[in-house]
């Protein structure tokens, strides 16, 4: 990884594309310490310190810190993804979307990210608003959240978080066009580093303490060193399908007859199951703590939510493997081409046998995802040392920052082989 990144530094274009990504990061984290008026920051922050192992506490982790300190960015990325997800699934459930999306090209995607950034800044109104009201419906001890409120005052909070979410949204379509790698995920991997030296902090202070034993830490850590090996061995895994291609002759060249493989990836929608079917399943707890209530039933150490996450991620791995990977069209390309897979004959057998291999992966690569996403979950309930030490939001973060990790390099190994850059694999 370090060598890739060596080698693609040296390249000009990179290089600024690499700069112009860390830049973006930078405002994006001066714009995560700016609050927004008329709240008490110090007395948020307490109140939140109550919430670590909540939904509220997931959706903190997830802003880097700035959902408790009510900064600007305090929505983070979470009305795009969920704005995302919902435009994705009426593209399936409503045909008018559906041709727009596969019929008219170019121009039906723009429309479809038109209608996608719309529905962002209306979901962010409405989070930013219910922000507002979490702020204004609850007090430590017997202090108010808010230094003033009424109706200016609602209107400037409300408006604030919805350009902060909107700006955001901005920001990563930027970095996924003029940067390096997937702008969302870009945010996201800077938001759950920048709470890593303030966890590292906490670990010392605890074991200095006594509150908790150092054996415990080197145990968790140990865990995460085998995830984080996991997740790199299943991500770079793929199955490959062999396919020979026919001779022709062409006056006196003989063309093809060679054989090569299909390739297809174990994990290939990535970290995106996890971070949809986390903005989903923390959807009925998160406006209930908006609206001032509790659902203990579904905080993020319960079964039912542990449970609702890990169905989610299985719908989404195939939600998304069915998106990125049509058999019916790779079938058809190999037949045009001349080419076919051993035993099966072209067209339709052909597009049957590999959308059995693409299910089969396909679940292997969920249970994959859901088990390591799932399981720090479960030891939170079942354990006092989880909820003191965080664990129930470390694996899921894991999980997102080894990922977007290796998409990012896998993206500048596809900028350096598109300018035939020769060093890159050395």
């Amino acid at each position: 990884m370090l060598q890739t990144i060596r080698n693609a530094w040296k390249i000009e274009e990179i290089r600024k594309k690499i700069l112009f990504t860390l830049f973006m990061i930078l405002l994006y984290r001066v714009g995560n310490s700016i609050p927004v008026p008329y709240v008490n920051v110090d007395l948020l922050g307490q109140y939140f310190t109550s919430l670590e192992n909540t939904v509220l506490g997931l959706y903190n982790v997830m802003s880097g810190g700035a959902f408790s300190s009510a900064t600007i960015f305090a929505l983070s990325i979470q009305p795009y993804i969920n704005a995302s997800i919902i435009i994705q699934l009426l593209c399936i459930a409503i045909p008018a979307l559906e041709r727009m999306a596969k019929d008219e090209g170019e121009e039906g995607r723009k429309k479809i990210n038109n209608i996608t950034r719309y529905s962002t800044i209306g979901i962010a109104l409405l989070q930013g608003f219910a922000y507002y009201m979490l702020l204004r419906n609850n007090t430590v001890s017997g202090y108010e959240l808010l230094s003033e409120y009424g109706v200016w005052q609602g209107i400037v909070i409300v408006l604030t978080f919805t350009a902060g979410s909107t700006l955001l949204m901005w920001m990563g379509e930027q970095i996924t066009e003029f940067g390096i790698g997937n702008g969302i995920s870009i945010i996201l991997f800077a938001s759950i580093i920048s709470r890593f030296p303030t966890s590292v902090i906490t670990m010392v202070s605890n074991i200095i303490s006594g509150t908790l034993a150092w054996w415990v830490y080197l145990l968790m850590l140990i865990g995460a060193l085998i995830i984080i090996i996991l997740i790199v061995v299943v991500t770079n895994a793929e199955r490959r399908i062999p396919v020979q291609y026919s001779r022709r002759v062409v006056g006196r060249k003989q063309y093809g007859g060679q054989s090569t493989h299909l390739p297809m990836k174990v994990n290939m929608s990535g970290v995106l199951p996890i971070i949809f079917a986390q903005s989903i399943a923390s959807l009925p707890a998160t406006i209930a703590a908006f609206a001032g209530k509790t659902l203990s039933w579904f905080d993020t150490d319960s079964l039912l939510y542990a449970l609702v996450y890990f169905l989610l991620i299985i719908f989404f791995s195939y939600f998304y493997s069915t998106i990125q990977f049509n058999p019916i069209e790779v079938a058809n390309n190999l037949k045009r081409n001349g080419g076919f897979i051993p035993g099966y004959r072209p067209g339709k057998p052909t597009s049957e046998f590999i959308t059995k291999v693409l299910n089969k992966i396909t679940l292997f690569g969920a249970i994959y995802l859901s088990i390591i996403a799932v399981t720090p979950y479960l030891i939170s309930h079942w354990s006092d040392v989880a909820n003191t030490s965080g664990i129930s939001l470390g694996g899921t973060s894991i999980i997102i920052v080894v990922g977007v990790a290796l998409e990012t390099v896998q993206a500048m190994e596809n900028q350096m082989l598109m300018r035939h850059y020769k060093g890159f694999l050395e």
